[in-house]
């Protein structure tokens, strides 16, 4: 089994091996392979931590990888959840999204046989976008956003005529792909009025590529989601037990502006020193990152409010919008950051002032703190806090 469909098993190559393998998904849920196990863990992993990626990735073999997929496809459809779904979709997405951009950087000199190799131009045929998207630089008269003269690259692949997975920083992407692709929501920098446009394509740089990617595997993962099953259907009742650990998980949700009162001086400690890192200018890795945009959505702050209030630090607006689209859904709700103990696993907590004494998880113990206080002023209405937003 070619390891690239265990990375990558919405590729259309990966689901072609999964329809002609000599596998059943019925005996496979029914013997509850190594598979089904990895298979649930996809889906909490989604709705707790933003990602797909297994904690223990040693455990599984790329056929057990490759096969979790379908499971998961098959437990998020049966919690019965829009929000469930549109949550899993967007981290196997995010997932893909990192391990493409980890594929790409790799030297190809560095590749060996027994390695994913994957080209950006694999990528791009992947998704229909091979003939809408061309690599391009500019010329000596400018950079981006300029009106510089346009040069397309020569390519460095060998006789494929490829491009090198490194070349290059510019592209020309077709406007019809374009407006597909982009979401309003990623900004104002992203409407197509502050678009340099030109000849029909508008011009984009690596990142905003790596984005349109994402936003294309988030589209391939959703199709066909969620699944209809009969009532009568036994692999329904054979996933009966992860289907419910599943739904406790959702019951675990917390209600967007639950906390009328936001006083970081309460925040947990493992909260105040993420902050405290992103404000000395720190880059914060994803699962941090990821956890502070939690708990400030959950307690109620609106994506205008937690980029006032992360205006001073390594966090940038678009970054932060982009992670809380992620963490809201429609109907006002969310899922929780995640335990203390699991924070703890990321190295992120670490129990001081022996905090778990107060509360396991961030919430609680903010919802505790807030209780025992008196005289708080919420961040809102503090004067600097006003100018500054």
């Amino acid at each position: 089994m070619d390891p690239l469909y265990a990375r990558y098993p919405f590729f259309e190559a990966a689901r072609e091996a999964v329809a002609g393998a000599d596998v059943s998904l019925p005996a496979l849920v029914a013997s509850d392979a190594p598979a089904v196990e990895r298979g649930r863990e996809r889906v909490e992993r989604a709705l707790r931590s933003g990602t797909t990626a297994s904690e223990t990735p040693d455990a599984y073999d790329v056929t057990a990888e490759l096969l979790s997929y379908p499971i998961a496809r098959i437990l998020v459809s049966l919690l019965e959840s829009t929000a469930a779904v549109e949550k899993y979709a967007s981290a196997e997405a995010a997932t893909a999204a990192d391990r493409i951009r980890e594929d790409l950087e790799r030297e190809d000199a560095l590749r060996s046989t027994d390695s994913v190799s994957l080209d950006l131009s694999d990528v791009l045929r992947e998704f229909d976008l091979a003939d809408a998207v061309r690599p391009a630089v500019r010329g000596t008269n400018g950079g981006a956003g300029s009106t510089g003269q346009v040069v397309e690259p020569h390519v460095r692949g060998g006789s494929s005529g490829r491009p090198s997975t490194r070349d290059p920083e510019w592209f020309r992407i077709d406007v019809g792909p374009y407006l597909q692709l982009f979401d309003a929501e990623w900004g104002d920098r992203w409407r197509l009025v502050n678009r340099e446009l030109r000849d029909g394509t508008v011009w984009i740089d690596r990142a905003d590529l790596d984005r349109c990617l994402e936003r294309a595997a988030r589209s391939r993962i959703l199709e066909g989601l969620p699944f209809e099953f009969a009532d009568d259907d036994g692999i329904s009742s054979d996933l009966e037990a992860h289907v419910a650990d599943l739904r406790r998980l959702l019951d675990e949700r917390a209600t967007v502006g639950s906390f009328d009162v936001v006083v970081p001086e309460l925040f947990p400690p493992c909260m105040r020193n993420l902050i405290d890192k992103a404000e000395r200018e720190a880059a914060l890795s994803p699962p941090e990152s990821l956890a502070l945009m939690a708990f400030l959505t959950a307690i109620g702050m609106s994506p205008d409010e937690i980029v006032a209030f992360c205006a001073d630090t390594s966090l940038d607006a678009e970054g932060i919008r982009y992670q809380t689209e992620y963490l809201r859904d429609e109907a006002g709700a969310q899922y929780p950051p995640p335990t203390c103990e699991t924070l703890s696993a990321y190295g992120i907590c670490h129990n001081e002032d022996d905090h778990w004494q107060v509360a396991g998880d961030p919430l609680a113990y903010y919802e505790a703190r807030l209780e025992a206080a008196e005289d708080i002023v919420d961040w809102r209405d503090r004067n600097d806090v006003a100018e500054a937003a």
